[in-house]
């Protein structure tokens, strides 16, 4: 069930119906939430429905010993059997096949002759995001820093609430949880705000379905790829993925403002970050804060041993993302970038001051260009397709490749990319409320976003 389809609308409408004038009870609210949660991720596959439930049922009865025990061994237990169980489920719908694909090629290459795996195991939406939600609660309530909820429907309210089930924000329980409590109906800035993301939010989708088209042109070729085909190819995956995210991130915010609740932002501009620090505090906020404070921390953080715990942080943000070597890889390139910029700013205190307006656009193309290095690695589905774009993109024909009909293509794509990131600026700056002339811009902004994603592109943080 995606947000820019009709089906959806169909079922939030319905929702919203009984949320605000059928459910009069705060626990009615909690066990509707639930169900109609159930219902939206049942949607893609009933048979990941029991997976998400004994997940959440389980870190629910574990917090729950956690927190009437005063036994230290036995809390650290219970912690234990928490992120295992977690990580375990993980691990295996998502890194199974990965995992035995890379030791049967290892083996092989030792002249170790097996069978190449064949099995395949569905990958149910979201698990990443709900696992790495669920899994937080415990580890809060083992720190005691959050007091364990007694009632199933809480918890399983907060896990499962559907604006963010499958694509995050990464949502902690500390934050829903006292929202659920107070139950309040949204007031009508919150109302004019969240159409105002919705709107938004399907009109950046609808650009990144449209870049989607020269990102895998590029992609899916296999031949020699000139400059501007590599550069075009690699800045509309750029604009495709920050507008496909973000959208649906501004949909999930303002879809939840509608109801009352009020999820934290994901994105602050990432495309105009001045460093790799800059970026990784703009772009996907919720699993950067969630890896900082339950693992970069724990690890030692800056206190010890702080380039090899980044680069480690890094490095399993990457294959967080999906089972594949590029993922790998990608974080690992991410993990260098953000060692370099720190050891750079040890070694030269200046590099804080606020530059002259020529500095900081020089600042922003440069990371933006190793930030476009690095989609380059996301988006390839191997090693040797990332190596001929990347190749591609910094071979002398850049001059040489220029025709009409790839020229267009570029502007179009650039366009596209700076169409997300304004859209982006202007929701953040904008109050409906002081500015009533918008109400149709933002309605045919809406309708628009509807008509033309009538096809229901999936969101590319879907298989995450």
């Amino acid at each position: 069930m995606l947000f820019n389809t009709a089906l959806f609308w169909l079922f939030f409408a319905v929702f919203f119906v009984a949320f605000h004038f059928a459910a009069r009870t705060r626990v009615a609210k909690l066990w509707l939430v639930v169900v109609g949660s159930l219902l939206f991720y049942g949607a893609w596959d009933l048979r990941c429905v029991p997976l998400l439930l004994g997940t959440a049922l389980l870190d629910f009865w574990i917090a729950l010993r956690l927190s009437r025990s005063q036994d230290e061994r036995k809390r650290r237990v219970l912690l234990a059997t928490s992120i295992v169980a977690n990580l375990g489920v993980l691990g295996f719908f998502k890194y199974a096949r990965f995992f035995a694909d890379s030791a049967h090629g290892l083996l092989g290459a030792l002249g170790v002759a097996l069978p190449e795996p064949t099995f395949s195991l569905l990958l149910p939406a979201g698990i990443s995001f709900y696992t790495f939600q669920s899994m937080s609660y415990t580890i809060d309530v083992y720190r005691r820093e959050l007091p364990a909820r007694e009632r199933p429907e809480e918890f399983l309210a907060a896990v499962s609430f559907f604006p963010h089930l499958v694509a995050g924000p990464i949502i902690r329980a500390s934050v829903l949880l006292p929202q659920f409590e107070q139950m309040q109906a949204p007031r009508w800035e919150q109302v004019r705000r969240g159409y105002l993301l919705i709107a938004v939010g399907l009109l950046k989708k609808t650009v990144a379905d449209l870049l989607a088209g020269p990102a895998d042109a590029l992609f899916h070729g296999s031949g020699a790829t000139s400059a501007l085909e590599a550069w075009t190819g690699a800045l509309a995956f750029t604009g495709q993925i920050y507008g496909d995210f973000s959208g649906y991130t501004d949909i999930a915010i303002g879809v939840a403002l509608l109801l009352g609740f009020v999820l934290p932002p994901n994105f602050d501009l990432p495309y105009l970050a001045t460093s790799p620090i800059d970026f990784w505090r703009r772009w996907h906020l919720s699993l950067s804060t969630w890896l900082r404070d339950y693992l970069y921390i724990p690890l030692g953080g800056n206190r010890g041993h702080r380039y090899r715990n980044l680069m480690l942080t890094m490095l399993l943000g990457g294959l967080w993302h999906g089972a594949n070597w590029t993922f790998v890889l990608w974080g690992l390139y991410h993990g260098l970038l953000l060692v370099v910029a720190h050891q750079l700013v040890d070694r030269f205190p200046g590099l804080k001051q606020t530059p002259s307006a020529a500095v900081l656009w020089a600042k922003r193309l440069g990371t933006l260009y190793l930030v476009v290095l690095g989609w380059v690695l996301f988006r390839a589905e191997s090693l040797p397709e990332a190596l001929r774009v990347l190749q591609g993109m910094h071979m002398p024909t850049l001059a040489s490749s220029f025709t009409w009909p790839a020229v267009l293509t570029l502007l179009f794509v650039v366009a596209g990319l700076v169409l997300c990131h304004a859209a982006s600026a202007l929701a953040e700056k904008t109050e409906l409320r002081q500015r009533p002339i918008l109400w149709p811009v933002v309605t045919a902004c809406f309708a628009v976003a509807m008509v033309i994603g009538t096809q229901g592109h999936s969101f590319i943080y879907f298989q995450f």
